[in-house]
């Protein structure tokens, strides 16, 4: 069973601030190696064009660096948006299961991509788990394991991003959409 592609939404009872109301894209997962995966939903203050202003056109909004997990956070992961009937290039990898999301590789010029890619984001740092490891937190009922939209990785306000996966799902994990962040301000 592999859960590359979906989404791992964190349960009200993650309350740790790296994964708490989290909506993170599985990029990788295997029973041999483990997973990864990028928190969609944090925005961080640092400006594209502080950073990568060369990719600045192919940014989505809002064109922000994005807190992708606390593994190595001074490192960069870019995902991509491909453009309906767009070429494939080696410079973007399919995710599995989603034609239309995969990564991007910085290195390569962003003016080569745009014929590619409608959107990009950059992700600093990623989530990783060892062997078993999500798996058990899974079991744990730390995480639920839902379908990503191709969407949900590009929102326009990831904010919302948590609560409008959990309404889309129906009853009962709808319910959760509405879970207070404090439950003792209730």
């Amino acid at each position: 069973m592999t859960w590359t592609g979906r989404l791992l939404v964190a349960t009200p009872s993650i309350e740790h601030p790296d994964f708490s109301r989290t909506v993170i894209l599985l990029l990788q997962h295997d029973e041999d190696d483990g997973a990864l995966g990028l928190v969609i939903n944090r925005p961080l203050a640092t400006e594209i064009a502080e950073v990568l202003p060369e990719w600045i056109d192919l940014t989505g909004s809002p064109p922000v660096v994005f807190g992708g997990g606390p593994v190595q956070p001074t490192g960069a992961i870019c995902l991509g948006r491909r453009r309906p009937g767009g070429p494939l290039v080696g410079a973007f990898s399919e995710l599995e299961g989603s034609p239309v999301v995969g990564t991007v590789d910085l290195d390569c010029p962003a003016e080569q991509l745009t014929d590619v890619v409608e959107a990009v984001r950059v992700f600093a740092g990623y989530a990783g788990w060892a062997t078993g490891q999500l798996e058990a937190e899974v079991d744990d009922g730390d995480w639920w394991v839902l379908d990503a939209l191709p969407g949900d990785a590009f929102t326009a306000d990831p904010a919302l991003l948590w609560a409008q996966v959990l309404r889309r799902q129906g009853p009962p994990l709808a319910f959760a959409a509405t879970h207070p962040a404090d439950v003792t301000l209730n």
